[in-house]
C-alpha cells in the first residue's frame, strides 16, 4: 500500500486540528516525508485480545473514511483484520517488508503475548514450514524495527488475557519477553482500548521528533502524566450515592485517583463522552492493576 509525498501532507494540512499538530510541526514533518520514498511502513500485530484498539482507532477517523485512509495514507504492510491477503500471502508482506525496510518500520503490538508451550496459544500463521507464533513474531520483529508500540493494556501489562491462573503464561512484552533487545525502549500505550488520539500522536510524534519522553513504564508523558481524578470536571464536588447521579464517585468505587490517562481531556468517539461524564466510575483499564479488582461491589 503505497502514498504519495502530496496525498500524505494534505491528510495530515486537513487532520492537524483533530490531532493537535501546529503549523511548526506540519513543516517539520513535510521535510521528513520528502526525504524520504514512502511513509515508514506499519506492521501491526494481534495477539492474545479483542481487537478492541484496532476498533477504537478506526471509529475515530476524522476527515476520511476508514478504506481511504488504510489504502492512502497509512503505509499499513499488516494487519491481519483489516488486510485483504491471508495465510501464506500475509505473512510474505511481513518477510517482504522487513526485507525491503530492516530497521526502518514500526512495529505495533495490540494483544498479549502467551509464552507457554512456545507460545503455541496464539498462532499467526506458518512459516518455514511451522506454526508461526506471536512469540515467535514479536522475538523476531522486535529486534528488527526502528520503534515499537504497545498498543493497549493487554500488549503493556497483559490485560484480561493475563488475569487469573494465566495458564498461556501471559509475559509483559517490554520487561520480559523483549527486554534489551529493541533499538528503542517499547513505547507503552495502555488503555483498554488505547485512546486513537494518543496511539495516532505518537506515531505523528516518532516521525517528527523520534522517541517521546517515557516515565518509569514506558508511557509518554504527553498522554500519561496526570492521573484522571487530577483532571476530572466532579473533583470537590459532593460524593454521588449512586451511579448516574452528579458528583464525585470516589465512594462508588471510582479508581481515578491512581489511574493516568487523559480520557478528561479528550473524551472518546470524537470527544462525545467518556466514563464519568456517562454516569460511570473510573475502572482503571490503563492500569496495570486493570480488573485485578472487582469492578463493582454489590452489598
Amino acid at each position: 500500500m503505497k502514498i504519495s509525498r502530496r496525498s500524505f501532507l494534505k491528510w495530515c494540512t486537513a487532520s492537524a486540528a483533530a490531532l493537535g499538530v501546529t503549523k511548526l510541526e506540519l513543516d517539520r514533518l513535510e521535510s521528513v516525508v520528502l526525504a524520504a520514498e514512502t511513509t515508514p511502513p506499519v506492521i501491526w500485530l494481534q495477539g492474545s485480545g479483542c481487537s478492541g484498539c484496532s476498533i477504537s482507532l478506526l471509529n475515530s477517523v476524522e476527515g476520511t473514511t476508514v478504506e481511504d485512509l488504510l489504502i492512502n495514507k497509512i503505509s499499513m504492510k499488516y494487519h491481519h483484520n483489516l488486510m485483504a491477503a491471508a495465510g501464506d500471502m500475509a505473512i510474505t508482506s511481513i518477510n517482504n517488508t522487513v526485507a525491503q525496510y530492516d530497521g526502518r518500520f514500526v512495529l505495533i503490538v495490540e494483544g498479549a503475548v502467551p509464552t507457554a508451550n512456545n507460545g503455541m496459544y496464539c498462532v499467526l500463521g506458518e512459516k518455514d514450514g511451522r506454526p508461526w507464533t506471536m512469540l515467535d513474531a514479536v522475538k523476531q520483529l522486535g529486534p528488527k524495527a526502528s520503534y515499537v508500540i504497545a498498543a493497549g493494556t493487554c500488549a503493556t501489562y497483559g490485560g484480561v488475557p493475563k488475569l487469573g491462573a494465566n495458564p498461556a503464561v501471559i509475559k509483559k512484552l517490554d520487561t520480559e519477553i523483549l527486554y534489551g533487545q529493541t533499538k528503542n525502549k517499547i513505547i507503552n500505550l495502555p488503555g483498554c482500548p488505547v485512546h486513537p488520539y494518543t496511539l495516532t500522536k505518537t506515531i505523528i510524534d516518532l516521525l517528527l521528533y523520534g522517541m517521546p519522553a517515557l516515565d518509569s513504564e514506558g508511557r509518554p508523558t504527553a498522554y500519561y502524566k496526570s492521573s484522571v481524578h487530577s483532571m476530572c470536571p466532579r473533583r470537590g464536588t459532593s460524593g454521588a450515592k449512586q451511579l448516574g447521579e452528579f458528583g464525585c464517585y470516589k465512594s462508588q468505587g471510582c479508581k481515578g485517583p491512581q489511574t493516568y490517562n487523559n480520557c478528561p481531556l479528550r473524551q472518546w468517539n470524537n470527544k462525545v463522552n467518556w466514563c464519568i461524564g456517562a454516569g460511570h466510575h473510573c475502572i482503571a483499564c490503563s492500569s496495570k492493576d486493570f480488573l485485578a479488582n472487582p469492578i463493582y461491589k454489590f452489598v
